[in-house]
């Protein structure tokens, strides 16, 4: 029984680590150079995110918002989250997310691309 309990909270962590919305990819690609301006940025979690916690932001390299409003979760694959933009311009573009996993643990995270004619 004493075993039993020493184990648990070992258990029980091992289980809400892997309870958590990751990034798996996003397009554009992290860190990606691309040469037509995307319209839509969309990201792919490990596991469905909850769209009214979750969210998008994109930057350009003067920290203006660059995207049109409030991301939306895709109901057809509720794992992906994608948000509008705006034209964009040749720069550097900066991305910020935050995703709530439905066992309500959040995780953010950033990361940049460019947009070169």
């Amino acid at each position: 029984m004493r075993r039993a309990l020493i184990l648990l909270p070992a258990l029980l962590a091992c289980g809400s680590a892997s309870a958590h919305a990751m990034l798996e990819r996003a397009e554009p690609r992290v860190g990606a150079v691309v040469s037509v301006a995307p319209t839509v940025l969309t990201l792919w979690f490990n596991e469905p995110v909850e769209p009214a916690f979750s969210a998008i932001e994109v930057q350009d390299a003067a920290g203006e918002r660059v995207d049109r409003g409030k991301a939306r979760v895709d109901p057809a694959d509720p794992a992906s989250m994608q948000i509008g933009l705006k034209p964009l311009a040749p720069g550097h573009y900066h991305v910020r997310w935050r995703a709530l996993s439905a066992d309500t643990h959040t995780t953010q995270g950033a990361f940049e691309f460019d947009v070169r004619p």
